[in-house]
Formats: C-alpha cells, sequence, structure tokens
C-alpha cells in the first residue's frame, strides 16, 4: 500500500539520519475495549531500552496536520503500547505480522525504559517534537516528520538534520569560558556541565549525540564503566575530581555576557567525540532513579565551522581517545576499504547496453549525505541534471547496503536480518574492515553485482503481496538462489545490469517456499527473531528449491 511505502522511504531516510536504528513496517489498526489501536511500524533499540513507535498520516499532499488530528494518532499509538504491554498478541491472527510484532514487544517489554513516538505525514505542521508525557507506564517523547521537515532533512544536502540543544529553555545555567579563534578558525568552550543535562540530552537524542564518537557504550561490564557507574551511585560530589569529562564539538553555539561572567545559552549541532560513555552512565543513572544533583562534568566544547567540521572532527575523536585502547575498527567509514570504495565508485562507469545512453556509475556513499553534498556543488541546473544522469539516485548505496550485500550472497541471511546497524558492525568486526586494505576494482564491482540480485529480487517479491517480512524473505530468497546455483556469474550481472530473465522468473516460488519456513517457527516462536537465527537459514537449506532447467541453462 501506498501508506506502507510511505512509511518504509521515510524510515530508511531517519535510518540513514541516525534517528531510527531501524524500522519494521508494520501497520495495525483495531478496536480495543472502547478505544482504538493503530501503529504503522516499530522498533526496539539494539540495547532494548527504547521503543520506537511509528504512525502516520498520509495522502494529505502538504495540506496542515491539525493539532486535533495529531493528539488523536499519538492516542492510537498509545493504545497499541498498552496493548503491547498487556500481552494481547493472542487476539491477533497467529500468522499475521501483526502478532509477531506484538509478542516481540510484550517480550521485551521488562527491559524497556522509554518510548518514542514517531509521526510520519505527508501533511505540514509547525510541530516538530511534543512534551514528553507517560504512555503505558513509561515516559515517551513524541517526534512529528512533516513534509516540510522531511523535504528539508533530504534534499538540503546536510549530512543529516541538526541537533539544536536549547540550554536555557531546558532549564539550566551553564557557565563558560571562551578561548580566541585559533588559527584554523576554531574556538573552545570551556565548561562544568550539570550531569542531569548530559543525561537529559542522551534521553532525547540518544545515539545521534554520539554519532562521531569512535566509540560504543559498553553498557557497565568494563572496569572503566564500573567506576563510573559506581561513583554517580556512591560519591556523585567527586564526580568532577574523579571524571576526566567530555570532550565535545559544535557548529555553532549563542552565548549571553552576564553579570555572572559568560553564559552558554544554545548549541547547534552538538556531538560527543569522548565521553559517550559517561554520558550513556549518567542516562543510565537518571533512568534507575538516582539523583544527580551532585554531579557535575568538566566539558570541552571545540567551535568548528562548517567547511572544516568533516576534516576535523574525525581527527578530534581520534586524538580525545587516544589515552584508551581504540581498534582501528572503531574508525569504521574513514578506514582505507571504505575509501577505497569511494574512489572506484567515482571512476567505474557502467558500460550502456542500449544505443545512445550516457554511461552511470553506481555512487558509493561513504558519508551520510555524500551524495546531496556532492551534487549541490555545482550551481547550475544543467550540471546538476548532469549529475543526476551520471550518478541515478536508483544506484546510491551506503555502508549498511553493501553489508546487506555481501551477508546475503555469502550465505548469510540471519545476519542481514539482524537489522542494518548490527549488520555493518557484524561485518566490520569479522571481515576486520578497519585494518584491510583498500579493494581493486573487480571487487567492487562484484559488489555491485550483488546489491542488483538483493534489490531486483527483494523488488520482484515485494510485488507479490505476501504481507509482511519482506526483508527477512528477500535476505532468504537471495542466499537460496545462490546456495543452489553455486554461486552467480557477477561479471555478467555488472556488465548486464539485471538479472537474468530465468531466475527472474523463479524468484517468486522461491520466494514462496522460503516464506513457508519464515512463517512457522519453531513451537510457534516469533518469526522476526526465528529469521535472525541460524537455524532458520539451515531449515531453509533444507527445504532447498529445485530449478527449472533454463535457470541452470542460464
Amino acid at each position: 500500500m501506498a501508506r506502507d511505502a510511505f512509511v518504509t522511504l521515510v524510515g530508511e531516510h531517519l535510518i540513514d539520519d541516525g534517528a531510527l536504528d531501524d524500522l519494521d513496517t508494520c501497520y495495525l489498526f483495531m478496536p480495543w475495549q472502547n478505544r482504538r489501536v493503530e501503529v504503522a511500524g516499530y522498533d526496539i533499540t539494539g540495547d532494548g531500552t527504547i521503543l520506537h513507535l511509528v504512525t502516520s498520516e498520509y495522502g494529505m499532499d502538504a495540506e496542515p496536520l491539525k493539532r486535533e488530528r495529531l493528539t488523536q494518532l499519538v492516542r492510537y499509538v498509545g493504545a497499541f503500547a498498552e496493548f503491547c504491554r498487556n500481552g494481547l498478541h493472542e487476539q491477533l491472527e497467529r500468522s499475521s505480522p501483526a502478532y509477531d510484532m506484538v509478542e516481540r514487544i510484550h517480550s521485551a517489554w521488562s527491559q524497556l525504559q522509554m518510548i518514542k513516538i514517531f509521526v510520519f505525514t505527508d501533511g505540514k505542521t509547525g510541530l516538530r517534537r511534543a512534551e514528553e508525557a507517560t504512555v503505558a507506564g513509561l515516559p515517551t517523547l513524541v517526534n512529528v516528520w512533516d513534509v516540510s521537515r522531511l523535504q528539508k532533512l533530504i534534499s538540503s544536502g546536510a549530512q543529516q538534520e541538526d541537533i539544536l540543544i536549547d540550554v536555557a529553555k531546558m532549564g539550566y545555567e551553564v557557565q563558560c569560558l571562551e578561548s580566541p579563534e585559533q588559527a584554523d578558525g576554531y574556538r573552545c568552550l570551556m565548561a562544568m556541565l550539570p550531569g542531569k543535562l548530559l543525561a537529559d540530552l542522551y534521553d532525547e537524542h540518544h545515539s545521534r549525540l554520539l554519532q562521531r564518537n569512535v566509540r560504543a557504550y559498553l553498557q557497565a561490564r568494563g572496569k572503566v564503566n564500573k567506576g563510573i557507574a559506581e561513583t554517580i551511585k556512591e560519591q556523585p560530589g567527586r564526580f568532577l575530581a574523579y571524571n576526566n569529562g567530555v570532550s565535545a564539538t559544535a557548529r555553532a553555539a549563542d552565548l549571553e555576557r552576564t553579570s555572572n561572567g559568560l553564559v552558554l545559552r544554545t548549541l547547534t549541532e552538538l556531538q560527543i567525540v569522548n565521553g559517550g560513555q559517561t554520558t550513556a552512565s549518567l542516562h543510565h543513572a537518571a533512568r534507575k532513579g538516582i539523583d544527580l544533583s551532585e554531579v557535575t562534568v568538566p566539558a570541552k566544547i571545540t567551535l568548528i565551522p562548517d567547511d572544516r567540521l568533516d576534516s576535523m572532527v574525525p581527527e578530534i575523536s581520534r586524538y580525545a581517545n587516544s589515552q584508551n585502547a581504540v581498534t582501528p575498527a572503531d574508525f569504521e567509514g574513514n578506514s582505507r576499504f571504505h575509501v577505497g570504495l569511494e574512489r572506484w565508485s567515482r571512476t567505474t562507469w557502467v558500460t550502456p547496453l542500449g544505443v545512445d545512453v550516457e554511461q552511470t556509475r553506481w555512487y558509493y556513499e561513504r558519508v551520510r549525505g555524500q551524495y546531496d553534498v556532492e551534487k549541490n556543488k555545482f550551481t547550475t541546473a544543467a550540471a546538476r541534471r548532469k549529475f543526476d544522469r551520471e550518478n541515478p539516485v536508483r544506484q546510491r548505496f551506503g555502508k549498511t547496503d553493501a553489508a546487506k550485500y555481501e551477508y546475503a550472497y555469502s550465505l548469510r541471511p540471519e545476519v542481514v536480518c539482524q537489522g542494518a546497524e548490527k549488520c555493518f558492525r557484524t561485518w566490520t568486526s569479522d571481515e576486520g574492515l578497519a585494518e584491510r586494505e583498500a579493494p581493486d576494482d573487480v571487487y567492487f564491482r562484484h559488489l555491485v553485482a550483488k546489491g542488483i540480485l538483493f534489490r531486483q529480487v527483494r523488488s520482484i517479491i515485494q510485488k507479490q503481496n505476501f504481507g509482511g517480512y519482506l526483508g527477512q524473505t528477500a535476505a532468504h530468497t537471495v542466499s537460496l538462489i545462490v546456495h543452489t546455483l553455486g554461486g552467480l556469474d557477477l561479471d555478467r550481472l555488472w556488465r548486464e545490469q539485471t538479472l537474468p530473465e530465468a531466475i527472474a522468473t523463479a524468484v517468486p516460488d522461491v520466494a514462496k517456499a522460503v516464506r513457508r519456513v519464515l512463517t512457522s517457527p519453531p513451537s510457534g516462536g516469533n518469526i522476526t527473531e526465528w529469521a535472525k537465527k541460524t537455524a532458520c537459514w539451515d531449515r531453509v537449506r533444507a527445504v532447498g528449491w529445485a530449478p527449472p532447467s533454463d535457470v541452470l541453462a542460464g
């Protein structure tokens, strides 16, 4: 349906932006008691603490979305959350994706600490975020993505939507010292941040606040993290003495000179590049009800102009983290491997099969928003149209896409089903990509060929209207085809830029066999979780598929 396609498309952009980790599009509408339950999709963050719920209002064609309707949509999602908390999935058809969704959320409920509701609409509203509320017993934030906000995100050329922090509006007065402007055009602010402020920021922005940090939060397992947690709980007044604080960057800051000195009012695009463990530890402590009023955190905030942001921030992050062991894998997209893929994608042309057809490239987006940034460097409409023709948006792909293509082709569909970010992290770790040398042109062409296979199989399955589990079905279908045929001619796929007709014709039958396995988990288990298990792929592989002679001949 158009609504589901809209939700999926917006979700993909927000995943790229970092606002969502992943998204399973799944529409449910039903009456419950004297209420209405409605939701369009969901995701549970990797640490299992935040539930993302999506609702949508589609078909408005940029007409105003009234506040009353927005409130109604949020209320319907709230009813859905309570429906899940109460474990009422048995009221749904057991074989439906909605049953799977509700059961999964109910199973995860005891670990949830927060709900974030996203409203997607092609209408217009001035609201971006509603006040924090409580839904189904959990603190809840509401984010509204209307057509104007989405248009800005998608077409502005920015790598992602800026994080705008109004420190004063949040109720904090933060005094600071400001350095003179340095030779490279940057300035530094030295400040003492209330621990509760950092916890509040992480509460709202979560991993978006740490996207330029080379580390991931490791919960409280390591000695350093345990020490942070113990200090917060046992000796909060000594946190300033014991903790090295945070190093952060921002694009801009609004400062006010008062009788008490220089006061920080707002920050634009704040990123914590060192101190992510400290920030997340404060957030977890606040969620457990620990008082942070005595906790103060030293902070150095480097204000960097736009034209130096991408070059300076990775180096600040690298050097700020150098006092602790940082593995090369932490730097992900900045590695020789990804830079090499980017280089081949700019110099490798697809030879057209038709007559008088312009050559094109497959554009590897190593950094989020890179495609739009490069396109918008051209000052004339004609030059931008030429860029579009040479780099069609349908031939743009990123790091998480590449990971999915590789794992589906290498017979690891269960990894693909873990979600985009987890799949990419597994790829980085398993293949040692941070230490790997740049690939050659053959590797790049074969990677694109795997992408053509994955994308076209997914598109064919989508047209079958099977109803749910599109991503899981596509991943296992690709792997089953590759397993059965012993691989495909990747050079031919690159040359022809399309699946052989015999294979494309066979995809629906293969997908039906795959879905029978996916939708029949052992002991009536959760289908989404079943698809992530090696045992599921073993079952799919055992069921098999007997390819017709024309497929084998092709």
